[in-house]
């Protein structure tokens, strides 16, 4: 998205969780993703990647002006890394991991067929892995469910005033909270076939239609500033 933004070319890799490691072990030591290569350059994860672009090319601007504004955005993007992201795969995986017939597709995208096939074959093996590291249970599952809920009441609420989350202008901020609540306000041109929302798991189509609404405040921002 940031790239996107800022009119850069580029190639974009989807990877399938838990094959990534032997692909991104030959260019880092951390098997963290997202990973942008440019040169002899290898930068990695969301944040420095929006570093490395802002010194790159700077206009159009993620970071604000002026100094206070930065700052506020930065601490926006370090709180949604630490809570909104891990709260948000908790969640949606609580439910997901039950319905490989969703999530399956959504993991596999751009993925040759033999590497979706034996995704697919391996999937039971590789969600109780999941809900193991990750700790997704129910219990986990409700409380992220109320930091996504109470992130999203601050978020909309700085909406509705007029501004954006650090100042008048869109920031690194506004991509972060964009792109990691995308998996639930499920935009169309993600790349992605989302499918229609009466085949979730009823649980969660009853949270997402409860904060539609909300859901649909960030989506409109994310809409606004996605550049294809």
């Amino acid at each position: 998205m940031a790239l996107d933004f800022k009119g850069l070319p580029y190639q974009s890799h989807n990877l399938i969780p838990g094959f990534h490691f032997r692909v991104i072990r030959k260019l880092s030591k951390s098997t963290a993703v997202p990973l942008l290569t440019h040169g002899d350059q290898v930068i990695q994860g969301s944040a420095a990647i929006i570093d490395y672009l802002e010194a790159l090319q700077p206009q159009p601007a993620l970071n604000p002006v002026t100094p206070e504004q930065a700052q506020s955005a930065i601490a926006w993007e370090q709180r949604f890394d630490a809570e909104l992201g891990p709260a948000t795969r908790v969640f949606a995986y609580h439910y997901l991991l039950d319905r490989p017939d969703i999530l399956v597709p959504w993991l596999t995208t751009g993925a040759p067929f033999y590497s979706r096939w034996l995704f697919r074959a391996l999937f039971p093996k590789i969600a109780k892995v999941m809900r193991k590291k990750m700790r997704i249970n129910a219990d986990n599952a409700d409380k992220c469910r109320l930091i996504i809920e109470g992130l999203l009441q601050e978020i909309c609420s700085i909406y509705r005033s007029g501004n954006y989350l650090a100042g008048d202008t869109f920031s690194r901020a506004d991509l972060a909270a964009c792109a990691l609540l995308a998996p639930l306000f499920m935009p169309t041109g993600y790349g992605i076939e989302w499918g229609p929302l009466s085949d979730f798991p009823a649980e969660m189509q009853t949270w997402l239609q409860t904060h539609k609404h909300e859901l649909d405040e960030v989506a409109a921002i994310y809409q606004k500033h996605r550049l294809d």
